[in-house]
């Protein structure tokens, strides 16, 4: 199988670096190309990182050496050499999103870690699990942006990736109130203990953004396409508080929930256990074998001992009981930088490129 050729834009950031390894033996995907900053162009990989290389793997070799771009004026040469991108750019959001729409424009795909075009009405927000069906607008965006081949997709915000997986086989019940307590890793900042030593024995009790993005997301996520744009659902009501904790990676949610038709406790584990959904039926290289599971311990799921489940790309649950308040209450996890980071965004173009929506030049 001829490879699709890939650059990653903001390679030098936590989750570019994240993005480097997931792709280092990608059956799939091969890195041609990395973007940075004005002042890491130029510079061999290893020596823009600095020794500011995030994790306990190695860098791989074969990145070592290559040269790196300006992500903003070498985007011309990038597109050429790309069939398309994965963006984790550090920027500010109007700037990011002039810079995706940039190599949109310039007929290479953008595959998305930021926030800046998440709620734009017709580029699709993907959880492959959840809304493959909403990469049917990308047509509508094309036409937009006067494209052939440029468009974005997006991810969602990491946050998500523990509590909304949990509620959607549930839809059926129609969950009608849901609140959720997000306790949240430095990782998801682009920190570690070293480079953020106030975290040590801490709770913050705000994430800027974060609330209103675990409120609105979801629906945009649970919406439907409508006369060339994505329509958000109204139901669930959804409020939430994040807390950044002092965990390296794994965001944990605390979910309470009540529905119109309210399940047994025995139905939600056997929906959760039994879940599959495209990735699975269409074996993408990145795609856990069982998305969720239900954790029968009563102190289950553990961020140390349940983060990396299915290389950190399935969500664990665990801890459902009634509620006083809401109908149920449960726990839930998910590993922030894969699953809800660049592992969720690898999958994502995994997806597209399954459905056609990528091609190779």
């Amino acid at each position: 199988m001829k490879k699709y050729k890939v650059g990653v834009i903001g390679a030098t950031g936590m989750v570019g670096q994240r993005f480097l390894l997931l792709l280092a033996d990608h059956p799939w995907f091969d890195v041609v190309a990395l973007g940075a900053s004005g002042r890491s162009a130029g510079k061999t990989y290893e020596e823009a990182l600095g020794g500011r290389w995030h994790f306990t793997e190695a860098l791989p070799e074969k990145y070592k050496n290559m040269k790196v771009y300006d992500a903003e004026n070498d985007a011309e040469n990038i597109a050429v050499m790309c069939d398309f991108v994965f963006c984790a750019v550090n920027m500010k959001k109007d700037e990011t999103k002039l810079l995706e729409e940039k190599y949109a424009k310039l007929e290479c795909p953008v595959m998305s870690n930021n926030s800046a075009n998440r709620l734009v009405p017709d580029v699709p927000m993907i959880v492959p699990e959840i809304n493959p069906q909403h990469a049917q607008i990308i047509p509508f965006q094309k036409k937009r942006l006067g494209t052939k081949r440029g468009f974005i997709a997006v991810k969602s915000n990491c946050s998500l990736q523990s509590y909304v997986p949990a509620i959607h086989p549930l839809l059926c019940y129609r969950p009608s109130k849901l609140l959720v307590c997000t306790y949240q890793a430095i990782s998801g900042a682009g920190k570690t203990f070293e480079t953020w030593p106030e975290m040590l024995d801490n709770v913050i009790p705000y994430i800027g953004g974060e609330e209103e993005k675990s409120e609105v997301e979801p629906m945009k996520l649970w919406g439907t396409i409508k006369d060339g744009a994505i329509v958000p659902a109204e139901r669930p009501c959804i409020t939430a508080q994040c807390l950044r904790v002092p965990v390296s990676d794994g965001h944990m949610g605390a979910v309470f929930v009540s529905f119109e038709k309210k399940p047994e406790m025995s139905e939600m584990i056997d929906i959760w256990n039994n879940f599959k959904a495209r990735p699975q039926e269409l074996k993408l290289p990145s795609a856990p074998e069982h998305f969720l599971r239900y954790c029968e311990e009563n102190d289950r799921p553990q961020t140390r001992l349940d983060r990396n489940y299915e290389r950190g790309m399935g969500v664990s649950i665990g801890r459902l009981r009634p509620d006083t308040q809401y109908d149920y209450k449960f726990v839930c996890l998910s590993h922030n930088t894969l699953r809800g980071a660049a592992g969720g965004a690898v999958l994502m173009a995994e997806l597209l490129c399954a459905e056609g929506y990528i091609d190779r030049k």
